[in-house]
């Protein structure tokens, strides 16, 4: 019977509905910059790292000041196309305040950046909602676990009592070195057959069975 107090959403692709923006704005990047231009799945791959890692993944080759003129490009693309935010995914908002009246605290892990994520917190009238949140360009970037480590240490929640609920491998790995239970979501950026593998207490195809199992 699940038994938690803290509950750690990823952001894009597990929250939001982003992974489609996600990948038209690497894509449209690389064309500026006169690179290859990655598959749709490739870049899949990447989200839920930090963007630093996610391009250095996609291209290997780069120095880090090319790595950073990329860096640019895909944020003022993003922050373009962001004026209009990606909505949440069907259940997400009236699953969140359901969690909040029942007494969990929620967090957010993601690989955005601190500005990218409260700039969207901010549209979406939810700057105060969460109880913490850890962005990769202030902590490591998944799948290492300080970030997790740091919202456990702010939260003063045992490993035992928190879940890691997110869409992607770097997601579920973050949680298994932090010593937390996970849920995989199979309606974000992998397929749930990649996501199996990394053994998920449970695999969810909408948001709102996760909030029935936690009723439970």
């Amino acid at each position: 019977m699940p038994n938690y107090d803290l509950l750690v959403f990823d952001w894009d692709g597990t929250l939001s509905d982003s992974v489609g923006r996600i990948v038209d704005v690497m894509q449209a990047a690389a064309a500026d910059l006169r690179l290859p231009v990655r598959s749709d799945r490739s870049i899949k791959s990447i989200i839920g790292l930090g963007l630093p890692e996610a391009i250095q993944t996609l291209y290997p080759e780069m120095t880090p000041g090319a790595v950073e003129r990329f860096r640019q490009c895909y944020s003022d693309h993003f922050v373009m196309r962001e004026q209009e935010p990606s909505p949440f995914f069907e259940g997400v908002a009236e699953g969140l305040a359901a969690f909040r009246r029942k007494g969990y605290r929620l967090a957010v892990a993601t690989g955005k950046s601190r500005r990218g994520l409260d700039r969207v917190l901010a549209a979406k009238g939810l700057a105060d909602f969460f109880d913490v949140t850890r962005c990769a360009d202030e902590t490591a970037s998944k799948p290492d676990p300080l970030m997790l480590n740091e919202i456990l240490a702010h939260c003063q929640v045992h490993p035992s009592k928190a879940l890691m609920i997110g869409d992607a491998p770097f997601d579920l790995e973050m949680a298994r070195r932090a010593q937390m239970a996970s849920v995989a979501v199979s309606y974000g950026a992998q397929p749930v057959e990649v996501l199996r593998n990394y053994e998920p207490t449970l695999v969810v195809d909408r948001f709102e069975e996760l909030r029935v199992w936690l009723d439970a």
